[in-house]
């Protein structure tokens, strides 16, 4: 869940995210994010309320990272460390000569993401009345400055292949359901989401440099398949939150003191 664009008002809350110096880890914090979502264990002593279902918030961004953020069973191959690193698909290496194919041959509208790649998608969902919009700053506004927030996760491997998912179906588009702004669908069919409590993520942040805001976070735990051809669609026919490339990650938080438990 990356950071960009913000207001005023969050660039204020940020400003106290430094971290100390004479820790291996930020002192003080709430729970942090990204996570096994496999370990349930964690004694962070911070405690909020879990956001409600995303049906009763307003969609307010739609981004990706490039590995995935979390660990989970369904994505437990290490890709590496830093802003590049994160975790794989476990069936990447499984891929056919055509699914690996890239159909724009590296010239596709959607930059950082190729067939065999691995990306995590972020439905970020506020209970702030606005409109959805580029970065974390379209999730809050002048009368909402403190809002819920909450991220719908899932996990895709990258293929060519017309007859995997196709990511148009869980874009924007405008969509409004009973007065609020939702994705057209989310995906179904990879598990019962891990819900629990943590923070924004981002290459950005690491287990010394602590995310301040409190986010509720569903991950669903198996990867899909997402067809190549339609993140370029996304990002040629234009989206209402400017997202044309993926992201970094910000590496897996292992330290107990930075988790919440899964209940």
């Amino acid at each position: 869940m990356k950071l960009s664009g913000y207001s005023a008002a969050f660039a204020a809350v940020f400003a106290i995210a430094a971290p100390v110096a004479a820790s291996e880890t930020c002192v003080g914090f709430g729970p942090q994010t990204p996570r096994d979502i496999a370990a349930a264990a964690g004694s962070n002593t911070q405690v909020f309320p879990l956001a409600p279902a995303a049906s009763s918030m307003n969609l307010c961004n739609i981004h990706t990272h490039t590995n995935a953020e979390h660990k989970g069973p369904g994505f437990s191959v290490f890709a590496g460390p830093g802003d590049h690193g994160g975790y794989k698909c476990n069936n990447s290496d499984t891929l056919t000569e055509a699914e690996l194919k890239d159909p724009a041959d590296g010239h596709g509208a959607y930059h950082g993401v190729k067939p065999g790649d691995t990306i995590e998608v972020h439905w970020v969902h506020t209970s702030c009345a606005i409109s959805p919009g580029p970065g974390l700053g379209s999730c809050l506004s002048d009368a909402c400055a403190n809002p819920t927030l909450r991220v719908e996760t899932q996990v895709f491997l990258v293929v060519n292949d017309p007859d995997a998912l196709d990511f148009g179906d869980f874009a924007y588009q405008g969509n409004v359901v009973k007065g609020r702004h939702q994705p057209k669908s989310l995906p179904t069919g990879t598990g019962e989401p891990v819900v629990f409590g943590g923070s924004t993520t981002g290459p950005k942040y690491t287990q010394k440099i602590c995310s301040p805001l409190q986010v509720t976070w569903s991950v669903r735990p198996q990867c899909a398949r997402l067809d190549i051809a339609s993140l370029h669609r996304w990002a040629e026919n234009g989206n209402v939150f400017k997202e044309d490339h993926s992201h970094g990650v910000r590496q897996l938080v292992t330290a107990p003191e930075l988790l919440s438990p899964i209940e």
